[in-house]
């Protein structure tokens, strides 16, 4: 990008206002992404404003099954990701005939599908949900009614742990940058920040560790939050803490820093960085806006069937953040 920061901005502005377009950018995106998106939030934010925008274009940064949520949602709009080539880990560990075979070996069962997934695995669902309101999603099914929990293994662990259910059946699946943060991380970073706060996302191979940690008198109960990333955005606001230990992709600093300037914020783990969110660059934006690209299809009948789960994902958290 030859062109200066302010020039830049001043250049997708324009282009946005010319293509009746909102541009939003999920947390993880890079600093400069972030400070240019008309909306920056978690990926239930960022639903909830796709399917209430005016605009008749909506341009995702983010990955390619949150520009799909999006699509789904306001079925009617253009709907742009800067990349198509940016996937997620995540979603790929399921595909829609694992999710059928699945199914058929529980007959009966309500399928919960974090909203990391593929819109064919959505329309194979029940409901989605997101980090944050995934123990309410559980809890609205019966009690006595199994559940299939996809495709995240430690979010599913945290629900478990959370609503005290032995009937969830947990699909194992995992982010590939959140499993990477390790308990050896946890111990190396509170051993270096005793005093420190820890915002830890419930996708992380730490959360369990995080847990154990503050259980056992080694980091006090009360600075350890499992949190969503707009959980963390909340949390953040009023923090007093000098110092806070983040556990999610490192992109979640960036937004951390700007709520709150007197709290020092450090990643768990600094390589903690998805190369997928990262794909998205200033210049594939421009593009995005300049020539109408990546255009985001879902077919109609799948939409129909997804819309409904993701829908009542949105009706249950609406207090709530996302991923």
């Amino acid at each position: 990008m030859t062109q200066t920061v302010a020039t830049w901005q001043d250049e997708v502005h324009r282009l946005a206002r010319e293509r009746d377009a909102v541009v939003l950018a999920h947390n993880y995106m890079t600093p400069e992404i972030q400070d240019v998106a008309d909306h920056v939030g978690d990926s239930l934010a960022l639903s909830r404003i796709a399917a209430q925008t005016d605009a008749s274009t909506i341009v995702f940064c983010g990955v390619h099954f949150m520009a799909e949520t999006a699509k789904i949602l306001s079925p009617g709009k253009t709907v742009l990701v800067p990349t198509e080539l940016a996937g997620c880990s995540l979603a790929d560990t399921i595909d829609v005939e694992q999710l059928r075979a699945w199914k058929a070996e529980h007959p009966g069962a309500a399928v919960v599908a974090y909203v990391n997934t593929s819109a064919a695995v959505k329309a194979e669902s029940d409901i989605c949900c997101t980090s944050s309101n995934a123990v309410e999603v559980v809890e609205s099914i019966p009690r006595e009614q199994e559940v299939l929990f996809l495709p995240d293994q430690f979010l599913g662990a945290h629900v478990r742990r959370q609503t005290g259910r032995d009937n969830i059946q947990v699909w194992l699946g995992e982010c590939h940058v959140h499993a990477g943060i390790s308990p050896t991380d946890v111990r190396a970073q509170v051993a270096a920040h005793p005093d420190a706060e820890l915002l830890v996302h419930p996708e992380c191979g730490c959360a369990n560790s995080a847990i154990w940690l503050a259980g056992e008198g080694e980091l006090p109960m009360g600075r350890t939050q499992i949190l969503s990333t707009g959980g963390m955005v909340d949390a953040a606001r009023g923090m007093t803490s000098r110092t806070a230990l983040v556990a999610t992709e490192i992109g979640m600093l960036h937004q951390l820093r700007k709520v709150n300037q007197h709290t020092t914020f450090l990643p768990m783990n600094p390589k903690a960085s998805c190369r997928y969110m990262k794909m998205t660059t200033p210049d594939l934006l421009l593009r995005a806006l300049r020539e109408g690209r990546d255009e985001v299809e879902v077919p109609v009948d799948v939409a129909a069937k997804a819309r409904n789960a993701v829908e009542r994902m949105i009706a249950i958290g609406q207090s709530g953040g996302g991923e």
